[in-house]
Order: C-alpha cells, then structure tokens, then sequence
C-alpha cells in the first residue's frame, strides 16, 4: 500500500463518525422515551388540563323553601340576613310571628332601613289560623310585588295559612291542601290544619237544609 498512514486516519475518521451518530441515536431514543413519559403521567395531564379552582359561593337563600315563583318561605330571620337577602334579590318581607316573640329584635325597622318593604301578619297559634287570617295572607301575596319572603319561626305556620287558604279559596281537596301547605313549610301544625278543614266540611253541611241545627256538633270534633 503506497500511503498507509493516511488510511489509518481515514479508518479512524469514520470509526469515530460511527461512534458519534451511535452516541445520538441512543441519546435522542433516551431523549424521546423521556418526553413520553413525563406526557403520560397523571400530575402533567391534570397540571395541563385543569382549571383554576373556583371558590364555592353559599346560597343565602338556601334554608328557604321556593313554594312559588318569587316567593321563599321560611324561619325566623336576623338582622344579619338582610343583607345577603337584599343581595339575592328579596324586595319584601312578610312576617307572620306577633313582636312578642322576639323583644330584642325590631324587625319591622331593621327589614325597612335594609330599603325592603315589610308587612306583618301576626299568628301567635292555632287560634288565629281563621278565615280572617287566612284571607289576609292572601291579600298579601296577591299583591306580587318583586321577591318575597314569608317566615315566621320555623315555617310551619306559614304553611298551616298556605295549606288553608289552598282549602277555603283555592277549591283543592284536604289532601291536596295538606301537601301544598307542606311545601311552604307545614310540619307541627298539621293535626290542627286537618281538624280546621274537618271543621269547615261540617259547617257547611250543617248550612244546607237537611242538617240545619247541627252546627254546634261541629265545635265538639
């Protein structure tokens, strides 16, 4: 051979060529191999994908029942739910609990300094679950204006008047005035709403022709 020297270099010039693109290959194959990993896991997917946690906001309505469109019906209330009634858009408080019942709070004051109209409806107990009262809270709704909330303590006599005035002005049967009243909020005076609307049955049969004198049975249950 006339030139060795320069096919040893040229040897170990393409040695060290086969090396270096080895070398490549296995880093760009460990380079890939890497990416696809770190791709598949769960905390990179839901780092990528995932929104920003929104904070939950609290209905302030949310111990209210909603019997009717625009009407919430419930307990007792503080000054302390004004504001967040305001806020949800409640334009009128109609509250069914005599003053009595709560000396240290003014709610007729505090409710209309809130800038929310405010009626008062006085049940103490069964014995003013009436005709009188139960027109009365009629007139009341009747007159729609914005959003209302009716309470008293608990709600249930709020639903003993809804579970009547759906009786004696709305024609429904006593069962299905039993059940509108348990949507406003009846529980504890049902077995008085029941005998009321026992009671009227009986006075208006005692009224035709065929039971006349009988009304004072109607008062014994």
């Amino acid at each position: 051979m006339k030139y060795p020297g320069v096919m040893v270099v040229v040897s170990l010039a393409l040695a060290g060529c086969a090396g270096t693109a080895e070398r490549s290959g296995r880093d760009a194959a460990v380079g890939e191999a890497a990416e696809a990993a770190v791709a598949a896991s769960p905390a990179a997917s839901s780092a990528s994908t995932a929104a920003p946690a929104t904070p939950a906001v609290a209905d302030p309505l949310a111990r209210f029942a909603t019997p009717a469109e625009g009407i919430r019906s419930g307990g007792r209330i503080s000054a302390a739910d004004l504001p967040a009634l305001q806020a949800a858009g409640i334009t009128r408080v109609i509250d069914l609990t005599p003053d009595a019942e709560t000396p240290d709070f003014d709610e007729a004051a505090a409710v209309r300094a809130a800038g929310l109209r405010y009626d008062n409806l006085p049940i103490a107990g069964p014995a003013d679950l009436d005709r009188v009262a139960v027109q009365a809270f009629d007139a009341l709704l009747a007159e729609g204006q914005g959003r209302t909330l009716v309470h008293c303590a608990s709600g249930n006599r709020v639903g003993a008047l809804a579970a009547l005035r759906a009786a004696w002005l709305q024609g429904a049967d006593d069962d299905a005035a039993l059940a509108e009243g348990r949507r406003w909020g009846l529980t504890g005076l049902e077995p008085v709403v029941r005998q009321q609307l026992l009671r009227e049955r009986c006075l208006a049969e005692a009224g035709s022709a065929a039971h006349a004198g009988d009304a004072t049975r109607c008062d014994a249950g």
